[in-house]
């Protein structure tokens, strides 16, 4: 993907959810919620301290990240619908 990131911001690509729930019923497209899950395809080089000094980002490509419901801006690249959004955004890394 020719698209990087600028400073403490990350790309994500949402994990599509569960066509059915665990009783197996199968859930129209209208009565889905975006998932708040999804997978980090580009990192920024992080964020800067007053005094200049680099903050490394805690998240890598390939991590598998939860995010808060409305959290980023959506765009499209490639065909492909994905979210930029402030590493601060993320909850947490899915291992």
């Amino acid at each position: 993907m020719a698209f990087k990131p600028l400073h403490d911001r990350v790309l994500v690509k949402r994990v599509e959810s569960e066509e059915k729930t665990k009783g197996g019923l199968i859930i129209p497209d209208s009565a889905k919620e975006k998932p708040a899950e999804g997978e980090v395809v580009a990192v920024g080089e992080g964020a800067r301290k007053d005094s200049g000094e680099l903050i490394a980002p805690s998240v890598k490509v390939g991590d598998r990240v939860l995010f808060g419901k409305w959290s980023g801006t959506e765009v499209t690249l490639e065909g492909a619908e994905m979210l930029i959004m402030k590493e601060s955004d993320i909850m947490g890394i899915i291992s």
